[in-house]
């Protein structure tokens, strides 16, 4: 249950505990202070750690929801397949390879799908909750850049149209990913 409630925690709360805890006060900081002797400074106002503790904060929300649905298929194994490898005197990370692996990999294959198809967005409200004016070159994403031109600074039809060409970017390259993996292995969403 710890490993997969961070999922269904929102956004805005995950971000609200990232910058209590990255704070120049915060718990993590003076982790890292004690630890490795680092600067105390707020880290989400430094450059170079924004993508850090971004991609540490995805691992950390996604992993275990994750981890549910590569469970779910891994449990779909048939368990002779095992007992047949052991036989034959397959090693674990034979075993590994050439059965667990390729049985889950309709699976595999329909997460990369829906991953393609959301690459273009790159979670980007927790980007506009995390970033500030001193880190807006590191952490500026396609639809951050369409909030602060729409809504920010008022000109709708330029960030209606990068909106728009964004979106169809990512159709045409959900729409590719699916055609290859259905000529590939006959796996596909639709």
């Amino acid at each position: 249950m710890v490993t997969y409630m961070p999922h269904f925690i929102s956004a805005m709360v995950i971000c609200g505990l990232a910058v209590d805890f990255l704070k120049s006060s915060g718990l993590i900081t003076t982790a890292l202070v004690r630890l490795f002797g680092i600067p105390r400074n707020n880290l989400l106002s430094v450059k170079g750690a924004f993508r850090t503790i971004y991609v540490a904060m995805q691992i950390c929300q996604e992993t275990g929801w994750d981890s549910i649905i590569f469970v779910a298929a891994l449990s779909g194994v048939d368990p002779t397949l095992y007992e047949v490898a052991v036989i034959d005197s397959a090693s674990r990370f034979k075993r590994v390879l050439h059965v667990t692996i390729p049985a889950i990999m309709p699976t595999i294959i329909i997460l990369l799908i829906l991953c393609i198809g959301n690459m273009m967005t790159l979670g980007w409200e927790k980007i506009v909750l995390l970033y500030n004016q001193m880190t807006y070159e590191t952490t500026d994403v396609i639809f951050t850049y369409v909030y602060r031109r729409g809504l920010i600074q008022f000109d709708y039809s330029f960030s209606t149209a990068v909106g728009m060409f964004n979106s169809i970017i990512n159709f045409t390259l959900l729409m590719m990913a699916n055609t290859i993996s259905r000529r590939i292995n006959e796996t596909s969403l639709w």
